[in-house]
């Protein structure tokens, strides 16, 4: 199997409007047999109140309530027309949000009959403020929202997968998340901040007691290429130090180009090598 897990569409408001079927076309000319549609969910309807960052960063992160209609539409009719040369699956990439986990399960309760695979990230982080900001919208976000944790990347490091944590051991019902998206995500700008490329003992506990909860789950985690091709990462998610502690503990990984664009379908697909070179360890 030569799977896509981690995709977005057309009506992606952060994406290239590229169109989806487009995306699928390409798939196929690449040789995959399975690929996962996975756009971000709408936001709690509560969540603007406490968010501090920048107005575009939250209008732009995710699909609006207006707009599921229209997704499964779109998801729908690509299963029909493409069901019998690939395998599509779809889904959403739900934002894990502290305070906000009976809105999540809600939801999930609602629309997850309709899915078939989702993933569980955290793009949004409390910082300045003690508001919500960005974690990936640019460098000036990041800077505004987390400059006192600047100082101890390794502190910032470690709130966030306190957030990770959280998340696999929160109980969103029936319809949970399987799968839990790019789990560094935070080190999305290391090299612009000169963030430490290694994780600390504290920190590696850390990973360690989530990756535990994930394996007693039976979760997978994303193997997201996405990150080697930004600027200020150059590192694929979730970094070597998180897949050799997975591997040790045969937890799944599956592939996910989190394309945005035709481009970006399958992109670094070749790095599943790396994956076996670390489980061979």
């Amino acid at each position: 199997m030569k799977k896509d897990g981690h995709t977005h569409t057309e009506l992606c408001p952060h994406g290239s409007g590229d169109e989806t079927a487009k995306m699928i076309e390409k798939a196929i000319e690449l040789g995959f047999s399975d690929y996962c549609i996975t756009e971000h969910a709408p936001l709690p309807e509560g969540f603007a109140t406490e968010f501090k960052g920048k107005n575009e960063g939250l209008e732009t992160a995710s699909l609006k309530w207006s707009q599921l209609d229209d997704y499964f539409e779109l998801c729908e009719k690509l299963q029909e027309k493409y069901g019998n040369v690939i395998n599509i699956k779809v889904g959403f990439e739900i934002d894990y949000l502290p305070g906000f986990e009976v809105d999540i399960k809600n939801f999930l309760d609602e629309y997850g009959p309709r899915t078939q695979e989702n993933i569980l990230s955290v793009h949004f982080m409390k910082g300045t403020a003690n508001g919500f900001w960005c974690v990936d919208y640019d460098t000036t976000e990041f800077a505004n929202g987390f400059s006192d944790f600047l100082a101890n990347p390794q502190n910032l490091y470690y709130r966030y997968f306190k957030l990770i944590q959280q998340a696999v051991s929160a109980d969103l019902g029936k319809y949970a998340p399987r799968r839990i998206g790019h789990m560094n995500l935070i080190k999305k700008y290391q090299d612009y901040f000169g963030l430490p490329v290694k994780f600390n003992n504290s920190n590696l506990e850390l990973i360690t007691d989530i990756l535990n909860i994930v394996k007693t789950k039976k979760m997978e985690l994303d193997f997201n290429t996405a990150g080697l091709y930004k600027p200020y990462c150059n590192e694929v998610y979730p970094g070597k130090q998180i897949l050799q502690i997975a591997c040790e503990k045969k937890i799944p990984l599956v592939f996910g180009s989190d394309a945005h664009s035709i481009s970006e379908v399958g992109r670094g697909y070749h790095l599943v090598d790396f994956i076996e070179t670390l489980d061979r360890k």
